[in-house]
């Protein structure tokens, strides 16, 4: 066999693995799918928005699980947001070849592939523990913690591919580094750094282990951050686990909720990046 031919060969079978393992992936993905859609769109109804969860055997809904879910994610981005971009920017534009820089990307990557159970354990050991009882404001805070290194990264990535050239002629017109950043590489870089956020937001709101050492559930309505609060992640563990029919109907529609909305920002990310990606 000639070296062509070898090499073709090859090309066809490096070629057929890889489209056997996508179709393989995409085999489950779309079974998954499929099920959400079969069991979750049969258990929707309006009662799902208006009541509270229920009482085996009684009717309700997801109202209190939504609305918390709600503000956990909500307050999360809100803390997590700021923080995040400012790190990003620091790693960029001051500290690209300092040591603090890169203490500060090592951290920031462990914290992007550590589990979110781990994440959760140690929210519930520095706050809950310390308070004496499971809250919504420490599940507000562990799904800080794992927005901050997505948010972190993609920032960082984002403002690096800014070419220096547009840096470059900011400085020459006399602006200072603050405004350099701020109205130029900021600028030029919004889109990426929007898209993650939105993949950030994406991630956190259907991560259950974090929430069940913090913020726990309630079977009732609570505004209240320094309570336990119910939230759709735990309702659906809960509800699924459970041997009553209705309340597994309730866990596949919060299923069915929760599958519509990561779709939904993911779909979002996908279409900010493009049009960024068509811009440069």
């Amino acid at each position: 066999m000639d070296l062509r031919t070898r090499r073709k060969t090859t090309n066809v079978i490096a070629l057929g693995l890889s489209l056997a393992a996508m179709a393989f992936g995409l085999f489950w993905l779309i079974w998954i799918l499929w099920m959400v859609f079969e069991q979750g769109i049969g258990a929707l109804s309006l009662d799902l928005l208006t009541l509270d969860t229920p009482a085996p055997g009684n009717a309700g809904g997801l109202r209190n699980a939504i609305f918390g879910s709600l503000v956990m994610v909500g307050l999360a981005m809100l803390i997590a947001t700021p923080v995040a971009i400012l790190a990003g920017i620091y790693l960029a534009e001051y500290g690209r070849r300092t040591v603090l820089g890169q203490v500060t990307r090592f951290v920031n990557d462990i914290l992007l592939s550590a589990p979110s159970i781990v994440i959760g354990l140690f929210i519930y050991a520095i706050y809950v523990a310390q308070v004496g009882k499971f809250s919504g404001m420490s599940g507000a805070l562990a799904l800080a913690l794992l927005v901050i290194p997505v948010v972190v990264r993609t920032t960082e990535d984002m403002l690096i591919l800014v070419p220096n050239a547009l840096r470059e002629a900011a400085f020459a017109l006399g602006a200072p580094k603050w405004k350099v950043i701020l109205m130029v590489t900021l600028r030029s870089a919004k889109t990426g750094v929007i898209t993650g956020i939105l993949l950030a937001l994406a991630r956190i709101s259907g991560e259950t282990a974090p929430l069940l050492f913090t913020a726990l559930s309630n079977q009732f309505w609570s505004a209240d951050l320094s309570e336990p609060m119910a939230n759709l992640p735990v309702t659906i563990f809960k509800f699924a686990m459970s041997p009553f029919a209705d309340w597994q109907e309730l866990a596949w529609a919060g299923v069915f909720i929760i599958t519509m909305g990561v779709l939904f920002l993911n779909i979002l990310a996908r279409v900010v990046f493009r049009q960024q990606s068509a811009n440069h």
